[in-house]
Parts: structure tokens; sequence; C-alpha cells
């Protein structure tokens, strides 16, 4: 789901003012005590926001991820509230999250929708993964590959079928679900101690007002555990305080993740053929377009570490397969390799499958490679070309097909792409509107360490530089 901040917002400011229209359906909850220190892990996205103006304005990449929760609506009133809040900014928000995958399954889903999207902001909840590690190594992976800012979102409160819903919260069945949400709390705050996190306290937030307006767990969801329209107003009410802008905070912890560095910076070096060259600490390098009336810029060739970026094997990756049967669920976990890759398109062919004897058989293909081997759901498949490893039980295809209890489409195939992180020529853009930033990801991907990039003029043109955009994750 991608929401490019244009349609009308369900106004939420009086959340933060503390008052409420007649009109609304609910009353507003309680401000946290803890108001004033919100948003002071997520000041570099913030400040982005904030400091947009109709003269200039930054673009901001705004990341949902989860499970089932984190795709119902509270979300979209969290992406509306940012889109008018700042509407100088150029936003882009996307919401990945997939029904029922915990952590132990996110952690490989991640691979292809987190990292490679490279988001300034990621918006964050997952109910499993706690005890087995998942849902912190996924926030170290965030915190190793990409400059993210993170934002923990606690748990929403649940209650199981086997208690009435005024049943006694003092029920073993009630203790059980309430520990496993308190222990994603508690690992929340601590991942925020350790890897500088925000965390939006929502299962507080909830018991709160449920105390204060005499209601019970299941008037806020439909199910066990899915908000109802009052639960998404209140996560939503609990999520969007965390998102101010304070120039009181300190900057230090933000500063130095993304910096620019202008093309007269003493730091760019000119050839006398006209060239850029920069070295840099970071695993993501950026070019910045000067803005020009010319019509037709020209292009270069791009160099890093004195090699063409597509040399570099780490800045390809296998984007995310196609959905299973009937869901929305990918066909296929993980993409692995083993030999460098290509940019191409895979396709895998359903040769066998009988859901009822667990058989899945298939056959793939890509549009470079060409026939590359057929394999076995049950068993590690590597590609003739070792292009395509898929581990054993990574396939999504025999489970949708029970789910649902329906049959394999006709001609059904999987496909994806292998998609580049990364552009060897760097064409100029026409820069028509002069508010805009023309910003193009020379290599995404590399090793966060120091490197060198080199823009070279191809002579069709000039190539108006106004900086070069380092990142520099904060963990190596």
């Amino acid at each position: 789901m991608v929401l490019r901040c244009m349609w009308p917002w369900v106004a939420m400011m009086s959340l933060m003012s503390g008052t409420v229209d007649a009109d609304d359906e609910f009353d507003p909850p309680a401000l946290p005590d803890n108001v004033e220190e919100l948003g002071a892990n997520i000041q570099r996205t913030m400040t982005l926001l904030a400091t947009s103006t109709p003269e200039r304005r930054n673009r901001v990449r705004v990341l949902f991820y989860g499970q089932s929760v984190t795709l119902n609506p509270w979300w979209q009133t969290v992406a509306d509230y940012l889109c008018t809040t700042w509407p100088n900014a150029d936003l882009e928000i996307e919401n990945r999250a997939l029904g029922g995958y915990g952590g132990p399954v996110l952690i490989k889903t991640a691979d292809y929708d987190l990292y490679p999207f490279y988001p300034d902001l990621l918006i964050f909840h997952v109910w499993s993964g706690v005890e087995t590690g998942e849902q912190e190594e996924i926030i170290r992976r965030v915190r190793q590959r990409t400059t993210a800012e993170v934002l923990l979102w606690t748990s929403n409160l649940r209650w199981p079928n086997s208690v009435p819903p005024d049943g006694d919260p003092n029920h073993p069945d009630v203790l059980k679900v309430d520990a496993a949400d308190a222990a994603i709390s508690e690992l929340y705050f601590r991942l925020a101690e350790e890897y500088g996190c925000e965390v939006a306290d929502v299962r507080t937030g909830i018991q709160r007002y449920l105390a204060d307006h005499g209601l019970v767990v299941k008037d806020t969801i439909r199910d066990t555990v899915h908000p109802n329209e009052l639960g998404n107003f209140l996560i939503a009410s609990f999520v969007i305080p965390s998102l101010r802008y304070d120039p009181d905070f300190p900057t230090e912890p933000w500063r130095d993740l993304v910096t620019d560095v202008p093309v007269d910076d003493p730091r760019v070096t000119r050839g006398e053929d006209g060239s850029l060259t920069l070295t840099f600490d970071g695993n993501r390098i950026d070019v910045i377009a000067a803005h020009t009336d010319d019509p037709a810029p020209g292009s270069a060739g791009v160099l890093i570490d004195g090699r063409p970026p597509s040399s570099f094997p780490e800045l390809y990756y296998h984007a995310r397969p196609s959905a299973s049967p009937h869901t929305a669920w990918p066909a296929i976990h993980r993409i692995g390799h083993q030999a460098p890759l290509v940019v191409e398109t895979w396709t895998a062919r359903i040769l066998e499958c009988d859901p009822e004897n667990d058989v899945l058989r298939f056959e793939v293909e890509g549009s470079v490679t060409g026939p590359d081997g057929q394999g076995d759901h049950k068993q590690r498949f590597v590609s003739n070309s070792g292009r395509v490893v898929i581990e054993p039980n990574e396939w999504m295809i025999i489970r949708s097909l029970t789910y649902r209890n329906l049959p394999l489409p006709e001609d059904y195939e999987v496909t994806w792409e292998t998609l580049p992180l990364f552009v060897d020529t760097w064409q100029a853009p026409v820069t028509e509107d002069p508010a805009a930033e023309y910003a193009t990801t020379l290599a995404q991907g590399l090793s966060n360490a120091e490197h060198t990039v080199t823009l070279t003029p191809n002579g069709d043109g000039p190539i108006p530089v106004a900086a070069f955009r380092v990142y520099r994750p904060p963990l190596r």
C-alpha cells in the first residue's frame, strides 16, 4: 500500500490540544505524562518535515511494517496526519505489513521489503519473535543497513475467545496473553535504550483509557486482536504524539547519519575532464541535481572505488515475489543467491501441485539467465546458475491453497525481479519544479565504510550537480 499524500485527512489535531469537537465520535484520550519527551529519537525525520517550505520541499520516506494489525485503518490516519500537518514535505509513505507474519518470518521478508526501501522513518510492531530474538535482530539490521529512525509501538490489547468479554481479568488465558504483550513492551523499551529507537506506548495508553471510561478490552477489538473503530482511533491517538518536532532536542544522535556535501566543498575534487570525486564514509551515496533551466542536461558515468556500481554483487537484490494464490502473502518468503546477480525478471512455473500430499514441484527461468532448473519445495533449491537459492519450506503456495480451500488457478506462476540498488550512468534530470529536490541514488548497500565516488561527464550536455548526500548507518 502506497500513500503519496493525495487524499483528505480526518482531523486529529484535537488530540494534541486535549480538546475535541462535538461531532467527534470518541472522547480523546489523555496525553501521555511524558509528552514533552516524545519524539526525541526521530528528530531527523521530524526536522525534515518541519523545515520543508513551499520554496524547498524535503523528501521524506516512511514505512509501516509488521502484521495484520499494522494493516488496519489506524495507519492511514497516522499517514494523513503527517501529510496534513507538514504539507510542504514530499512524503512517500508505504505499508508493507503482512498479515499473520510474525518475527520469525518477517526477518526473511525484510530482506526485500524493508532494507532496500531504506526509509527515513520505520513504524514497527510485531507480535512474535520476542524470546527467539527475531524482532531484535530486525531492528539491529535496520540500524546496520540503513539510516532509518525507528518508532516502535507497544501492542494494543488482546482478549482470548475462551473468556467472556466481561470475564475475569485474572483468568489464566487472559494473564497468558497479557504477559506476552507485556514482554513486547519490555523488549521495545530495551531496544529504545540500546538502539536509539522511539517508543509509542499504545498498550499503557489504552489501559488508561479503558479505566477512565469504564470500558473493557473487547470494546476495542473486533475479534481477539484486531482493532475495531475505537481500537483504531486509540492506536493512532497514541502513535501520533510521538510525531512531533522539537528544535530543543539534541541533534548529536542523528546529525551525522545523513550529510550533504555541496559540490563546492573542498572535499569534492574536480578533474580536468570535468569529473567530480568525493571520498565518503557510509553505505549509500546520492547525487542532488542543481536546478537549471537547461532543457537537455547531460549524463555522467559513475564509479565507486574506481569500479562501475554494477560490478558490486551486494548492490542487487531479489524483490518481493508475486502473491500466493488467493492471498496477499508473497509466494516465497526469501530468495537468496550464491552467484552474482544481474537485473532481470524471474518466473517460477508450477509443474505439479498436490496440497493433500504436500507436493509442489516447480521450474525457474530468468529473462536474462534463461531456463535455470527444477526443484521441490521441501528440498533446498539452487538454480543451475546459482542466481536463485530457495531454502526448504519457504514456499507459501500449499499453505495458501489449504488455508483458502481453493484449487491452484489455471496458468498460475510466480514472478519476481532482480533489481539494482545503483546506476552506472547518471542522467541529470530536467528540474522543472524549483521547490522539488531531485536526488538520485548512485549506490546503496555498500559496506558501511570509506568509499570514493566519481562522476565523469559523458560529453552529451551539462551535468548540474548541487551536492552529494552521504548515508552512514549508526551501526557498523
